[in-house]
């Protein structure tokens, strides 16, 4: 009998990354008149961004700061009932625990928490549903929640963490989260190089690589998705166009199949865009996905081999 690998859905989504850039303008500059994310609203340390069908108020937090790299991970409980559960857990698990704060703009009471590794998470359920400013941000479709521009991305998809045990990575997401791991890399040696996480029925959230910089609680890149292929290589060629250094891709990932394409904003934060597809994960008892060490020297989906930048670039960067 196969036992059920499926996640606690006590959570009910990746709900907004927040982001330090120290060079605010030129990066909400780049977010919003090229990428396409939507301004939600701004205080003086943050501007709240979404993309064109994030039903909240902000999928993105960019925040002023002397730094760069990721502030905190959010995601959305499925019930006030379900983030006191998750609590609880969290409060059990022996991790490091931040409490209670009382939200920002863009949703209410959020519960923090920390992984080994620094980088700092929060769950919450209270939340702010977005409505366009005016009528040009307006939806000409009930069904969806804004018009587009730019590069148009449609929603947040993912984040790539960076630290320096993913095993342990792995059981603090298992832990803390409820989440299963749907691929991952096992290195010759035996350790773990990647593990790709989900708390729904999506093929993931959030990915975990190895650190090879020498780095605490670093970013390796957030996503958004776009609903086609074409999207991606017209969104090529608006970066080229307004000067945005283009790392890799257009190209095919090997893990999980993406479309890819990769981009360094203004402060030097790595930023995709993903077709991620209808790839779900209804198995209850899927079995994850083994990628070793050969596999992943054969480079990407369709031969090109993974540039050295990928393996070594994390925001903040490492002092020498």
């Amino acid at each position: 009998m196969t036992i059920p690998t499926n996640p606690s859905f006590d959570l009910a989504h990746l709900a907004h990354v927040e982001m330090f850039t120290d060079k605010f303008d030129e990066s909400l500059d780049f977010f919003t008149r090229v990428y396409g994310l939507k301004l939600s609203g701004q205080d003086a340390d943050s501007a709240y961004l979404r993309a064109w069908d994030d039903y909240e108020y902000c999928s993105l937090k960019l925040t002023r700061s002397d730094t760069t790299g990721v502030g905190h991970i959010a995601y959305r409980a499925a019930s006030p009932e379900a983030l006191e559960r998750r609590v609880k857990a969290i409060e059990a698990s022996g991790y490091k625990v931040h409490g209670w704060n009382d939200g920002d703009p863009s949703h209410g009471r959020a519960f923090r928490f920390e992984d080994p590794f620094g980088h700092v998470f929060e769950i919450y359920y209270d939340t702010v549903w977005y409505q366009p400013q005016d009528e040009a941000e307006r939806a000409a479709l009930k069904n969806t929640a804004s018009a587009f521009s730019g590069a148009a991305p449609r929603r947040l998809d993912h984040l790539n963490l960076l630290s320096a045990d993913v095993t342990e990575f792995r059981r603090f997401m298992e832990t803390c989260l409820g989440s299963r791991v749907t691929e991952y890399i096992e290195l010759d040696n035996g350790r773990l190089g990647g593990c790709w996480f989900t708390i729904n029925n999506k093929t993931y959230d959030l990915a975990c690589t190895e650190e090879h910089g020498g780095g605490v609680g670093r970013l390796h890149h957030v996503t958004y998705a776009t609903d086609q292929r074409e999207d991606i290589l017209r969104a090529a060629d608006i970066f080229l166009q307004n000067g945005v250094h283009i790392e890799t891709g257009p190209h095919k990932h090997a893990v999980q199949g993406t479309f890819f394409l990769y981009v360094w904003e203004p402060a030097g934060n790595r930023v995709e865009l993903a077709n991620s597809g209808a790839r779900l994960i209804l198995a209850p008892d899927w079995q994850p996905v083994k990628w070793t060490q050969a596999d992943r020297m054969k480079g990407q989906a369709w031969g090109l081999k993974t540039i050295e930048s990928f393996h070594t670039h994390g925001t903040p960067p490492v002092k020498k």
